[in-house]
């Protein structure tokens, strides 16, 4: 068996990584650098808490392998289980956390609950006005400058090729399966995985699968280094756009969220920060940390990141073509997710069975 994987971000690089360790022939082609897209662009968040129920089994196949990364990948990818604390601000929102961590029991995912008094104790300076919180202290977050390149490297170790700033030019079926064309040569494979992110889309739709996906950049920021005292990655619980925040261990403060993102081309698929809306989205920050109210903001950027209209991702084998798979359309929240997708997805092609349900994400529920 011979597979080829489009994208070079952490869904593409996880799957390479997993099906050469299954033995499989893998060429992996990314249109840029290796993890630079929507990857590099990601705040780094490592949650279960608040997804769709039916990611909860993926979302803990993955943090299994968050726990193994550096094992697995030889490095260390900065993964930290410093838990997920979520601010609760209204009785609408804390009856709306109850509701999820009662049903996310079922699935293995257990929430701490902590009053206004209980989190003064745990976390002193987080939320003073929340009336409560969520804490989930298994998760955490990770390096995304890191990650994809380590599974690519990995995936190298293992027996993959890797194809880098090859933009894709054609596919198109063959006797063998698929032929793929690039400006750095022609690849064939059996098998092809669809990990083109924000592009994912365009591939499907050449195959007669159309998507309705959008594609949308986050606005973030990172301040500069402070000591460090905010361990937990810290969110809020929210029926709009809440902000989050994390510091990582030099000291530098990420924060995202609270302002809209911004609707963006794939091409050239990228998106620009803008400075104008900065304000609103540091007044969000400072209700989850007034300390940081004095603090320098040193750089802010954006990326291109693929939205699915009913916010679930796009995971399986194709409804038209054999031999064809798809792993995108990750909503903005599937960095989490990545090496779970992997996984998954290699056991899928290599087996045609997956012990993780995928049936919520087939790409045919957007049949006609």
């Amino acid at each position: 068996m011979d597979v080829i994987v489009l994208g070079g971000g952490l869904m593409g690089t996880a799957s390479a990584f997993f099906l050469a360790r299954r033995g499989v022939r893998v060429t992996l082609i990314e249109r840029g650098r290796i993890g630079a897209g929507a990857t590099v662009a990601s705040f780094g968040n490592i949650r279960r808490s608040g997804r769709h129920l039916s990611q909860l089994p993926l979302a803990a196949r993955s943090l299994s392998i968050w726990n193994e990364a550096e094992t697995l990948l030889g490095r260390d990818v900065e993964f930290r289980p410093t838990g997920h604390l979520r601010l609760i601000f209204d009785s609408e929102s804390l009856d709306d956390m109850r509701a999820f961590a009662q049903s996310a029991q079922a699935e293995g995912l257990i929430l701490d609950e902590l009053d206004p008094a209980q989190l003064r104790t745990r976390f002193p300076g987080l939320g003073p006005t929340a009336i409560a919180a969520s804490f989930s202290p298994n998760d955490g977050s990770a390096n995304p400058r890191l990650v994809g390149p380590a599974f690519a490297d990995a995936a190298a170790r293992a027996g993959a090729r890797v194809v880098d700033e090859a933009l894709v030019s054609e596919i198109r079926t063959s006797d063998a399966g698929f032929e793929v064309k690039t400006a750095k040569g022609t690849f064939r494979a059996a098998n092809l995985l669809n990990c083109a992110g924000a592009w994912g889309r365009s591939v499907a739709a050449q195959f007669d699968e159309d998507v309705p996906l959008e594609t949308w950049g986050p606005q973030m920021a990172v301040t500069e280094p402070l000591p460090y005292r905010i361990a937990p990655v810290v969110g809020v619980w929210s029926q709009t756009h809440g902000a989050y925040l994390r510091q990582v261990e030099r000291g530098n403060v990420v924060f995202g969220g609270a302002v809209d993102r911004v609707r963006i081309e794939s091409e050239p698929g990228f998106a620009r920060p803008d400075p104008a809306r900065l304000p609103a989205q540091v007044a969000a920050v400072l209700k989850l940390v007034p300390a940081l109210a004095d603090v320098a903001i040193i750089r802010q950027w954006s990326g291109c990141e693929g939205y699915v209209a009913d916010a679930l991702p796009i995971m399986g084998p194709s409804g038209t073509t054999p031999g064809l798979f798809h792993a995108f359309g990750f909503c903005g929240h599937g960095f989490q997710l990545g090496p779970g997708v992997g996984a998954a997805m290699a056991e899928l092609i290599a087996t045609g069975q997956c012990e993780t349900p995928l049936k919520e994400f087939a790409i045919t529920r957007f049949a006609a």
